[in-house]
């Protein structure tokens, strides 16, 4: 029988197991002193034997940590796909909406938000590692929510590229990243479904946020409304300080720097399937976000301006909803690395929705394909996080997730413009859709070999475990021969 004992050091708390009966287990029982440090309880194991393992506590203090992960989710990427809406106002403020110069310099500011927020995940991972989820999430909340109230003071676009386009998002790639990161301190058995509601937490907001910010923008105005916004980044902030982490901190260097591991983690790129993992999803993603960034006007081209075209980002949002839901709890039944094959399925029907959008002469048949597309969308984003941490393990997860993140960001932002080039040359969509769905057929066709590879990599584990112990027991056998023919001289 063992009994859990909570180590803490810091802002660190660790719960191993040890056995019961053990000298730990009797020093408590004599009313020994435990040691205090910075007002915190430390207790001080010297033997770690095998038994001494992590134990996810499954539920307790997570669910709060989730529900604070969900806010976050909900409140960054909210407020990002309801750019939309601020788009418009934006025109208004600073000129018409009718013109086209301004038209394009003022989506390059949603554009730029987004596209930080995946490209400063690698460095966003690195303070992770050094500072903590907690620290991170908290610090970068707080610059998200400066760079929200700066923007609502600007009166010319120029300075909103770097209020909104570079602070704010800045900040909420620090906020969100740990969000990611702590579940797997407080989950295992069941971080697929945790991760299913968490992010499952973006569509609820993407969904109810643009009726929200539609209403304020009407009675109070642009300015206002950003500044309703940052009562959002502020909760965000409190809800950071939820994120109290449990598994053992790396250890730091001795001058107090942090150490060159720490700021680049060498371990994720040994392992052939985070390898192949990183580089098969931004692959995947030249093509993948080329609907969601041009199907609105390919449905004003095919089925008229007065077509109800907001129906299908509905579809799109409520399915994906659904689908994180459903296929994060689906994932805590497939074990190891084979979640990969639910990405690679998501993949596979995405790539298809998207060269189904040009054959689709009915408004109904659109509305099918983005239910699909869109239940799939919820199935790829869910379970990123539990792959990563079968690829590389609890300890290295940050800078997997965060490299790959920043990988992410260049095809984010290559595919949409290469698809618009092809429509102004060409007049319509169609080639441009039929193009999309070719880079998640490719990426998904990549992400199979993980499994394989991982599964080799595994069986050459073991067979070169075997042949170690092998070793030791035939030199222990000769040992003893030796000593035995030794005995007999002497006899």
């Amino acid at each position: 029988m063992a009994q859990g004992i909570t180590v803490t050091d810091g802002d660190v708390a660790t719960k191993v197991q040890v056995p019961t009966g053990s000298p730990v287990e009797g020093k408590q029982a004599e009313g020994e002193p435990e040691k205090k440090e910075n007002g915190d309880s430390k207790v001080t194991v010297a033997d770690q034997s095998p038994e001494c393992t992590f134990v996810h506590p499954e539920g307790g203090w997570g669910w709060l940590v989730m529900l604070a992960a969900m806010w976050c989710n909900g409140s960054v990427f909210g407020i990002q796909n309801a750019f939309g809406i601020l788009f418009l106002s934006l025109l208004r403020e600073f000129g018409s909406e009718h013109d086209d110069d301004l038209r394009f310099r003022t989506a390059w500011v949603g554009s730029l938000s987004m596209g930080m927020i995946f490209f400063c995940s690698p460095i966003v991972s690195v303070f992770t590692d050094i500072f903590g989820c907690r620290i991170t999430a908290v610090g970068g909340a707080a610059v998200g929510l400066v760079g929200l109230m700066a923007s609502s003071f600007v009166k010319s676009l120029g300075p909103m590229y770097f209020t909104y386009g570079i602070v704010f998002s800045c900040g909420c790639s620090f906020a969100y990243q740990p969000s990611l990161v702590i579940l797997g301190h407080y989950f295992k058995k069941r971080l697929g479904l945790v991760n299913g509601i968490v992010t499952a937490g973006s569509s609820i907001f993407t969904i109810t946020l643009p009726f929200l910010l539609s209403g304020l923008l009407e009675r109070v105005g642009l300015q206002n409304t950003m500044r309703f916004l940052c009562i959002f980044m502020f909760v965000l902030m409190l809800a950071g300080f939820t994120y109290k982490p449990l598994l053992p901190v790396k250890p730091r260097s001795t001058s107090g720097c942090p150490s060159l591991r720490q700021i680049f983690n060498v371990n994720i790129w040994k392992s052939v399937g985070y390898r192949i993992w990183a580089f098969g999803i931004p692959a995947a993603l030249y093509g993948y976000f080329v609907p969601y960034v041009h199907l609105m006007k390919h449905v004003e081209e095919r089925f008229g301006v007065d077509s109800n075209k907001e129906v299908l980002l509905m579809c799109i949002g409520i399915t994906s909803g659904f689908g994180r839901l459903i296929f994060g709890r689906a994932a805590d039944y497939i074990q190891g690395v084979n979640k990969v094959y639910l990405q690679v399925t998501s993949f596979l029907v995405i790539g298809l929705m998207s060269m189904m959008i040009p054959l689709c002469n009915i408004f109904g048949g659109l509305i099918a394909v983005c239910l699909l597309m869109g239940m799939f969308d919820g199935c790829f984003i869910c379970i990123m996080a539990p792959i990563a941490f079968e690829l590389v393990g609890a300890e290295d997860v940050s800078q997997a997730i965060g490299f790959l993140l920043g990988l992410m960001s260049v095809p984010m932002t290559v595919g949409p413009p290469i698809a618009g080039f092809l429509r102004d040359r060409l007049g319509n969509y169609d080639l441009a859709f039929y193009l999309a769905g070719i880079p998640p057929l490719i990426g998904g066709a990549m992400l199979c070999l993980i499994p394989w590879v991982e599964a080799r990599n595994k069986k050459v584990k073991e067979e070169a475990l075997r042949d170690i112990n092998q070793s030791m027991l035939d030199n222990k056998k000769l040992k003893e021969d030796a000593q035995l023919k030794t005995g007999e001289s002497i006899l």
